[in-house]
């Protein structure tokens, strides 16, 4: 036994083979959460409730039991862009503003574990009981809105907590901020940031999250949009946001629904 255990130490020095076994493992991990590698059935809410690998690519269906409804491109998108900061050692956490079952953060979580960084953690940022009501005095462009109808859209805290700890990934290096965005992300004690992600579905949670958080992000860090293309209010804040910092870099496409930008200024 130990003559195995040594063999497999010496493997491991390797860094191909310690590569070869990271992208194994997240790979896998991106199947489950996503629920392709069981082919999970979507919820009844959005209308059809049959499995089609088409859709779940994009995340355009909300899965019965996968921990993400991002679907396959935009996990794998988030994935890349956390080894890519891990790689090239951008300063600063991780957070998602609205989480739903925990999926996206739970990847971020895993690759900070598969590559044994112990110094960042992972914010995970969602009032835990659904989507607020349109504000529509302060946020106008949410007047259509009926997100907060969805029962499916609210997922308790505890649940979230469990499903961290499915993957042995529940630790202190994930941190809970329970609450409404503009109760939670201006006080946030939030240091610095090496990505952001956004999936708060509304203009309201879009420009809290943005106004709350960017000027953490480190230059090099990303700004994930999880809903840019089919949620108008949250176009129109990333388009007004970035109007008023002036901001010019071009916004990257995912799938056709997500896009991101890399930061490369301090400003």
């Amino acid at each position: 036994m130990k003559s195995v255990l040594t063999t497999l130490g010496q493997r491991l020095t390797n860094s191909a083979e310690l590569q070869r076994l990271r992208d194994s493992y997240l790979s896998l991990l991106e199947s489950c959460l996503t629920g392709i590698i069981y082919e999970d059935k979507p919820l009844k809410a959005l209308g059809s409730e049959i499995y089609d690998a088409s859709i779940r690519e994009v995340g355009r269906d909300w899965p019965s039991k996968a921990h993400t409804m991002i679907g396959v491109k935009r996990l794998a998108n988030l994935r890349r862009l956390s080894e890519d900061v891990v790689a090239n050692d951008i300063p600063g956490d991780f957070i998602e503003t609205g989480v739903w079952r925990g999926g996206a953060c739970i990847m971020m979580r895993a690759v900070l574990h598969a590559y044994r960084i112990t110094n960042r953690r992972v914010w995970v940022a969602d009032s835990f009981q659904g989507l607020p009501a349109p504000d529509i005095e302060h946020y106008p462009a949410d007047r259509d809105s009926d997100y907060h109808t969805f029962e499916e859209l609210s997922i308790p805290f505890e649940s979230v907590k469990r499903n961290f700890a499915k993957y042995d990934l529940l630790d202190d290096q994930v941190v809970f901020l329970k609450g409404w965005f503009k109760d939670t992300l201006p006080l946030a004690p939030i240091e610095r940031l090496a990505l952001l992600r956004l999936d708060g579905d509304l203009y309201e949670s879009t420009i809290i999250a943005l106004n709350s958080l960017y000027d953490k992000l480190s230059p090099g860090g990303y700004v994930i949009v999880d809903d840019y293309h089919v949620v108008p209010g949250c176009k129109a804040a990333i388009g007004d946001f970035l109007a008023e910092r002036k901001i010019s870099s071009g916004l990257s496409e995912i799938d056709g629904v997500g896009v991101f930008w890399q930061k490369t200024s301090v400003g």
